[in-house]
């Protein structure tokens, strides 16, 4: 029997007649003859309310325990489906991530996932079960219960229907697939039938919340096409999968992230503070982007930006480094970032430089660039990215 992976984000399950909708679709897939794995995620801001439940009590709560309480989410969703769906004479269980056999490295907060044991939901299926898991969760190889940040559910129905061997993930969530920019942002952004990995991947890290990037990255790696589409209104989808290159020329969408911060870094060329500095951050699971390094007579010099938004002990971690570094680090905040993504869009300088004028007419100041085959980000005030946004979006998808 074909096996399918369905993932359901929070929105599509934010309370109880939606999870009774959910249970009838799911039930519907599993009557047409798959053997069916649904992974879900916390209902609706549960998570957002569990982080800020935890600040009640520490500004700096330890990740381990953090860990421990945010899985509790998809806990309650999975138990909650479960019931739905035997309610309607469904056979079903539930099983957590650990127990679905998620496999994580030691980090908490935004661990990946480095092999997945399916051997419990294989027997289950096999039983003529459908297996709900939660998503976003997984299990270190110490035994300790990991989450896999902002997303994450997306990385665990993908990675699970590469150890399945599935015949395809279906994405559901709230919109009906991929859109040109974030149609809350931007009333005329156009609906994107299909996508290529590498576009989609850019996209995610970009800022784009449709897809998780380590999940599109294992969707790449195993050849599985992705199906995003709307838990309740059927029509349109988005399609992500291995595309011939040269097929979708030219800009394809305009990304942006918020919550980033500037870091710059300067000390004397003999000292060994860089290497101290980099260390601190992978210690705290810090990811870094857009390095930049250089070397003067007497000194050296590094920038490179943080995305803060699963950073929930910022506050401690400036003062930790300013402590321990004085006046050689500072920290800038309040930026974002928007990015132009797109196949051959850095074949010559064209795009980013008609980019950087467009916006520099119209008074916002980019403060830093980046650029990869496929994306062009530009570092901005957070307060000009809506802006900037409409500014490029009819540039470069309206009016081309």
């Amino acid at each position: 029997m074909p096996v399918i992976v369905l993932k359901y984000g929070g929105s599509s399950i934010a309370d109880i007649e939606k999870i009774k909708k959910v249970a009838a679709a799911i039930a519907s897939v599993k009557e047409s003859g798959y053997a069916v794995a649904v992974v879900v995620s916390a209902m609706g801001k549960t998570t957002d309310s569990l982080i800020e439940t935890a600040k009640m009590i520490s500004n700096d709560p330890p990740k381990r325990e953090i860990d421990m309480l945010l899985s509790t989410g998809e806990r309650i969703t999975m138990s909650l489906l479960c019931i739905a769906l035997n309610n309607l004479g469904i056979d079903s269980v539930s099983l957590t991530g650990s127990q679905a056999g998620i496999i994580t490295n030691d980090r908490h907060n935004d661990a990946r996932v480095i092999e997945v044991r399916p051997f419990r939901v294989i027997d289950e299926l096999d039983n003529g079960k459908v297996v709900v898991i939660g998503g976003f969760q997984g299990v270190s190889y110490k035994r300790d219960i990991t989450t896999l940040g902002r997303g994450g559910s997306d990385t665990t129905a993908i990675a699970l229907a590469a150890a399945l061997e599935a015949e395809r993930c279906e994405i559901y969530s709230d919109v009906d697939g991929v859109y040109t920019a974030d149609p809350s942002m931007i009333k005329e952004a156009k609906h994107l039938p299909e996508l290529s990995y590498e576009q989609m991947q850019e996209m995610s890290e970009a800022g784009a919340k449709v897809l998780n990037s380590q999940a599109v990255q294992f969707a790449k790696n195993e050849n599985i096409a992705i199906y995003a589409r709307s838990t309740f209104s059927q029509g349109k989808e988005t399609i992500i999968r291995k595309l011939p290159a040269g097929i979708h020329k030219g800009v394809s969408s305009i990304v942006y992230e918020t919550d980033v911060a500037r870091v710059s870094f300067c000390m004397e060329k003999l000292k060994d503070d860089l290497d101290l500095l980099f260390d601190y951050l992978d210690s705290n699971q810090i990811k870094i982007k857009e390095l930049n390094y250089f070397e003067e007579e007497n000194s050296i010099k590094a920038s490179f930006i943080i995305s803060y938004q699963n950073i929930h002990n910022l506050s401690l971690i400036q003062k930790e480094l300013n402590d321990k570094f004085k006046n050689n680090i500072n920290f800038y905040l309040n930026f974002g970032t928007v990015s132009v993504i797109g196949e051959g869009i850095n074949n010559d300088n064209t795009i980013l430089t008609e980019t950087i004028k467009l916006l520099k007419n119209n008074e916002i100041d980019v403060k830093g660039i980046s650029t990869t085959s496929f994306r062009i980000s530009l570092l901005m005030d957070r307060q000009k990215i809506k802006e900037a946004v409409k500014i490029c979006h009819k540039r470069w998808i309206e009016q081309s």
